[in-house]
């Protein structure tokens, strides 16, 4: 039901820029803007513990790696195409017709949710929302697997992504216009998309751990090779490059922490994942731009992809459950 109202709250978002567009709004049209931009925030955190809790209810534990590698390519593939085809709505039927068309999709994805057949398990009294809170973090701190992922994650993406220096690499390193800047952003994503489509058809089962920490490694490794650079080419297919790591990433994690969660924690874990996550992505790019300040452009990139090897070996020596899991360790208990 959450994941249903978030969608007709990003249906709201559309109509509302449909007003904003078309001039029907009374009053400073920017609070209309900035308004829809917080409720989109607010609809995402309540879509990803929906997404999470249904995942489980829906498929068997034996499939989850696989419905992970087609969840991540076709999150990514969002990433690539929405935004070039909106681009394309405004520029063939103007930005009422583009904000039209999301608000329709908005719809049709909650009229696909209300159609699922899910049988939800009977569940006892819900606890007050702070005590399910406190219960939700005390679980994933006391869990070294979960906590192990989501630190992993949250400290690369917060000191190892450089995408928010990219319009800076593009002027200062490669002298590239406006399409270079749109090839480096595409990079990663298709990169990450490829990696989730041969995930369908070649799901990881060994060594889930070391796949995990090997990822984020590369993932790393990539980044000072995108830093190091001086060609345009040479810095896409590192990008590109870390996308596929940051997919083998993706998957794993997402895999892990489905298995390794009680159906009863699902959506408290997915949630502060979120917080985990959604956070690390703004404080890391603010991070680059602080770094970059201080250290000049192309260093602080090195050092956030330093940063993120350090990170892994952290992980592996302070989380040796995680290090030496695997997956049919928890696809059947």
């Amino acid at each position: 039901m959450f994941g249903v109202l978030a969608c007709l709250l990003l249906c709201f978002n559309g109509l509302a820029l449909v007003a904003v567009a078309e001039g029907r709004i009374v009053g400073n049209p920017a609070l209309w803007i900035y308004g829809t931009i917080a409720l989109t925030g607010i609809a995402r955190a309540f879509i990803g513990p929906s997404y999470s809790a249904m995942f489980a209810l829906v498929l068997p534990r034996e499939q989850y790696a696989r419905a992970a590698g087609i969840g991540s390519s076709v999150f990514q593939f969002g990433l690539v195409v929405g935004p070039a085809f909106g681009g394309v709505m405004v520029g063939w039927a103007g930005k009422t017709a583009a904000y039209g068309v999301a608000a329709g999709l908005c719809i049709m994805a909650a009229v696909a949710l209300l159609s699922l057949r899910i049988k939800e398990p009977l569940s006892a009294e819900s606890p007050p929302i702070f005590t399910s809170i406190a219960e939700g973090l005390r679980f994933v701190f006391s869990n070294q697997i979960i906590l192990g992922a989501q630190s992993l994650d949250m400290f690369a993406v917060l000191f190892g992504g450089a995408v928010a220096m990219l319009p800076a690499f593009i002027h200062d390193v490669f002298h590239y216009g406006p399409e270079g800047l749109g090839i480096l952003r595409a990079a990663p994503a298709i990169g990450a998309v490829i990696t989730g489509l041969l995930l369908i058809r070649y799901p990881i089962n060994l060594h889930a751990g070391r796949w995990l920490l090997a990822a984020v490694a590369g993932f790393g490794v990539c980044i000072i090779g995108f830093a190091l650079s001086v060609n345009f080419w040479f810095g896409a297919v590192f990008l590109g490059l870390s996308g596929v790591c940051d997919g083998v990433s993706v998957v794993m994690r997402t895999t892990i922490m489905q298995l390794a969660t009680p159906d009863a924690m699902r959506g408290r874990v997915s949630a502060i994942n979120g917080i985990f996550i959604g956070s690390s992505n703004e404080l890391g790019a603010f991070e680059s731009g602080i770094a970059s300040r201080l250290m000049g452009l192309v260093p602080s990139v090195i050092f956030g992809g330093l940063v993120t090897l350090v990170v892994v070996g952290a992980t592996a020596k302070l989380a040796p459950q995680l290090r030496r899991l695997e997956l049919h360790q928890l696809t059947f208990r």
